[in-house]
């Protein structure tokens, strides 16, 4: 690797660079521009790719990044304004992935501290969006309610830039990349009501139901009694603001209310559960299942949508999540055998697996193309380290999709009656 250039005499940039040039060691070429706050610069190679810029934005950026190395402390750096990636943020995640695999031996660890000490250390966060502090039993009523509250209860405003016009917060369903979001979103709502083959007369729950977009778009074209129910208020309050706005509120409403506690056993034809899995956690899981199958009528069916960890995911990382401290507290992610096998466990015959994970690839550029477009009424509307947050956040989804640590499956399930399925032969009506 060439050595970079020294242009500034400053002692506190010389050091940077000498630090940089340590951890890249094992990089291979560098495909990325290194900009510090003093203007001084170490470019790729001639004739090599310029793939980002990455900036240190002050003299103690290494410092708050590196010290403790881990994806906490970098996604804490980012948002909090130490270091810029200016260009292609996808592209930056091939050098995390490289810090991610790093293994320093004790001397190694010695003396990067040592380096990192001889840095400046001062500088403020500036205000905004706080690490989420939960308090109470992990997954107890109160406490989720409180873990969705931190992610959801943001801004609805913030929501509705970049989402689709029906705010679905899941992933879409594309029959061609280059479609638009808006009717791809449309789609996977039908496919979703396609393949739990609703009738008019039924009645649908949809557990974790956002801003209402499924259960309004199943009352209205397919002549269901949809019933949704979120930990949100916000959520909530704009759901039967839309539904009241169709005209539809005899045929669907939106409630603020916890799947373990509602009533009404055998009282639904059709469950959905779309994008909430994710927060139930791996010791519920059982219980999870077991409450959709006792809401079930006999012949009722469950479609479960929820991210699944991939073959290729590694658990140990680099230290804490940043996912878990600033976007999704108390979230959980596993094989989606793990799940596969809770679900048989309480009762349910499995009827179909789906992986839909080349669509959330889409719909995660989709999102983050439409938040950088709308960067500054973003900003209006929350504040500058919560849009930095959602950007890093959904960029490193992408991401994580991309390289299969991450998958989305939908599966279909069946409460079957005395050993009927009641359901037909061949996929070919999710299709027609």
């Amino acid at each position: 690797m060439e050595d970079p250039p020294l242009r500034s005499p400053d002692r506190v940039s010389q050091k940077t660079f000498a630090f940089l040039q340590e951890i890249l060691r094992g990089y291979g070429p560098l495909d990325f521009t290194i900009l510090l706050w003093d203007g001084t610069r170490w470019n790729p190679g001639p004739g090599k790719p310029n793939r980002f810029t990455m900036v240190l934005r002050h003299p103690g950026a290494l410092r708050k990044m590196f010290w403790r190395l881990s994806e906490l402390s970098l996604g804490e750096a980012f948002i909090h304004g130490d270091f810029d990636i200016e260009g292609d943020l996808q592209a930056a995640f091939r050098f995390g992935d490289y810090l991610r695999g790093m293994h320093l031996g004790i001397k190694e660890r010695l003396r990067f501290s040592r380096d990192l000490l001889a840095l400046p250390s001062h500088h403020f966060p500036p205000p905004g969006r706080k690490a989420a502090r939960l308090h109470g039993a992990v997954h107890s009523l109160q406490r989720d309610r409180s873990a969705v509250t931190y992610h959801y209860d943001i801004s609805n405003r913030f929501f509705e830039l970049w989402l689709d016009r029906r705010m679905v917060y899941s992933t879409a369903y594309f029959h061609d990349p280059a479609e638009p979001l808006d009717t791809a979103q449309e789609r996977k709502l039908d496919y979703i009501c396609r393949k739990l083959r609703l009738r008019g007369g039924e009645r649908m729950l949809d557990i974790g139901c956002g801003w209402g977009a499924l259960i309004l778009h199943a009352a209205r074209n397919y002549g269901v009694e949809a019933v949704g129910i979120t930990l949100s208020r916000a959520q909530a309050d704009l759901a039967n603001e839309r539904i009241r706005e169709a005209g539809m509120e005899r045929r669907c409403r939106a409630e603020v209310q916890d799947y373990r506690v509602w009533g009404e056993p055998g009282g639904f034809d059709k469950i959905a559960s779309v994008g909430m899995f994710e927060h139930i956690g791996r010791s519920r899981l059982g219980e999870y299942f077991r409450i959709a199958w006792r809401l079930l009528r006999p012949g009722g069916v469950f479609l479960n949508h929820g991210i699944a960890t991939g073959p290729g995911a590694d658990a140990s990382g680099i230290g804490a999540s940043f996912v878990d401290r600033y976007v999704f507290p108390d979230g959980d992610l596993y094989p989606v055998s793990l799940t596969l096998r809770a679900a048989e466990e309480s009762g349910f015959e499995i009827r179909d697996v789906e992986s839909l994970r080349e669509h959330y690839i889409l719909t995660l550029r989709h999102w983050v193309r439409r938040l950088e477009e709308r960067m500054e009424e973003a900003r209006r509307a929350t504040d500058e380290i919560t849009c930095r947050i959602w950007r890093l956040y959904m960029t490193g989804s992408a991401h994580a999709f991309e390289t299969g640590r991450n998958n989305v499956y939908q599966v279909l399930l069946s409460r079957n009656d005395a050993g009927r399925s009641c359901l037909p032969l061949t996929r070919a009506d999710w299709y027609s």
